[in-house]
């Protein structure tokens, strides 16, 4: 184990180089500027666009604020409480920045990738929408890109076990016995028969589910926080100030807390960002395929609020409290870390509410993933590889639920990053298409919307 941890560490300090942070502030930074900085203009296009998405308007599976809603439940997981919690006691309180700033140019990294996903769909042998990085690779792009589609399909298969499923059940089983002394196999037998309760229905299933669960989870987590930021409200100016001060110097050691260079703060603000929202990681896409818009564009405007929402809300909150309650500098890390300031402002429920909200963030996690991975799994072997799929997804997580939880971080990180660099060449290289069809749709009014190029 040793071995294999030296291995993917090795790896993991290559893929999360320079040359990655470049490469997913690059892209989305220009395609932030080749939208003219639409996606943070139309904030409020998007949200009013997914309120009256919640009844779907042309073809496909579920509706648009399902898609979303779907997408969120493999986002808002443990990257809002343990992996903020953990950039913050890596590279101190100037990561936070960095997540802001990989959110901000996320928002247009994530509208291009739903925009491409939509518009080069296609339809499988049982007459459902699919798509994603693998789909607009392949029907987008000329033959010599091909090669980009089964990497990212063949990375997605593999990462949707660590990044969806085996974090996500370690973290629960964590918890859960910290919190409530109840042993890891039985909190993984649990989630698997949850999971398999949903996700063998399919993404009709597993879109009802979360329209229902993840607004409920994130109001009620959002609002939890707020009171501990209100609590803490004192504090919250010196908080915003090492953010900001933090993110372009050093910060000391101080208490339990190492110390941490400004790289540390960008490569780890940077890395959990993107962990968190996925904007880049072309993971969400993969949802938004299957929503019934009104075209690409209408989708795009949908898809980008997932980022928005993720990160400049949800783990701001989670940030802001860490710092904010003073406990970043206790020497604690991950869950435990963001458990320790809630329980310190709310002193005997604090805890609890991040065990029980860490653990419905983790099984939407793991419903929204299982879709991503058998999509990638569908696009080498077609529709019968659906349930044998899922059935060995559900018999994954109590096996994850046991794993050491330090090499599974590890392992989710490198795959993402594995996952990301096909993608993000696909989107630089479709930016103008992204480019053409957004100001059509801009200079039409929104009154019309380009046709998909639907493959069968």
């Amino acid at each position: 184990m040793e071995a294999l941890n030296s291995i993917v560490g090795a790896i993991n300090g290559v893929v999360w180089g320079p040359m990655m942070l470049v490469l997913i502030l690059g892209v989305g930074f220009f395609l932030q500027v080749g939208l003219k900085f639409m996606p943070i203009f139309k904030i409020g296009k998007g949200f009013a666009l997914l309120w009256h998405g919640r009844a779907g308007h042309g073809a496909g599976q579920i509706t648009p604020f399902q898609a979303l809603m779907t997408s969120l439940s493999a986002t808002i997981g443990t990257g809002n409480i343990a992996g903020v919690a953990t950039a913050v006691f890596l590279g101190g309180p100037g990561a936070l920045f960095w997540m802001w700033m990989t959110a901000l140019v996320g928002m247009a990294t994530k509208y291009a990738e739903a925009v491409c996903a939509v518009k080069y769909r296609e339809q499988d042998e049982e007459g459902n929408y699919i798509g994603g990085p693998m789909f607009y690779i392949k029907n987008g792009l000329s033959r010599k890109w091909y090669w980009l589609a089964p990497a990212f399909a063949g990375f997605g298969a593999i990462a949707a076990f660590g990044i969806g499923n085996g974090v996500q059940a370690n973290g629960v089983a964590d918890v859960m016995h910290e919190s409530f002394g109840v042993p890891e196999v039985a909190t993984g037998l649990v989630l698997m028969v949850l999971t398999a309760g949903v996700i063998l229905g399919g993404i009709t299933r597993i879109g009802a589910v979360a329209e229902k669960l993840v607004p409920f989870m994130a109001v009620t987590y959002i609002l939890a926080g707020l009171l501990v930021l209100l609590l803490n409200i004192g504090a919250l100016g010196n908080a915003l100030s090492l953010v900001f001060t933090h993110a372009f110097t050093p910060s000391a050691a101080e208490g339990g807390f190492a110390g941490a260079a400004v790289w540390a703060a960008i490569r780890f603000g940077v890395a959990r960002g993107v962990f968190s929202n996925e904007a880049g990681l072309g993971s969400a896409p993969i949802a938004h395929a299957a929503a019934e818009t009104a075209g690409p564009v209408n989708q795009g405007l949908v898809a980008m609020l997932g980022t928005f929402i993720d990160t400049i809300i949800v783990c701001s909150i989670t940030g802001l409290a860490i710092i904010a309650s003073g406990v970043w500098t206790s020497g604690e890390s991950g869950a435990a870390l963001t458990s320790l300031a809630f329980e310190t402002t709310l002193p005997g429920i604090g805890g609890y509410i991040i065990a029980i909200s860490l653990s419905i963030f983790a099984f939407t996690t793991i419903l929204g993933w299982s879709y991503y991975g058998e999509k990638c799994v569908e696009f080498f072997f077609g529709v019968k590889a659906l349930l044998p799929f899922r059935l060995l997804w559900c018999v994954a997580i109590p096996v994850g639920a046991t794993l050491n939880l330090g090499f599974i971080w590890l392992l989710a990180d490198t795959l993402n990053a594995m996952m990301a660099i096909p993608n993000l060449i696909a989107l630089a290289l479709l930016s103008p298409v992204v480019f053409k069809v957004t100001r059509e749709f801009f200079a039409s009014g929104g009154a019309t919307e380009p046709e998909a190029d639907v493959a069968k």
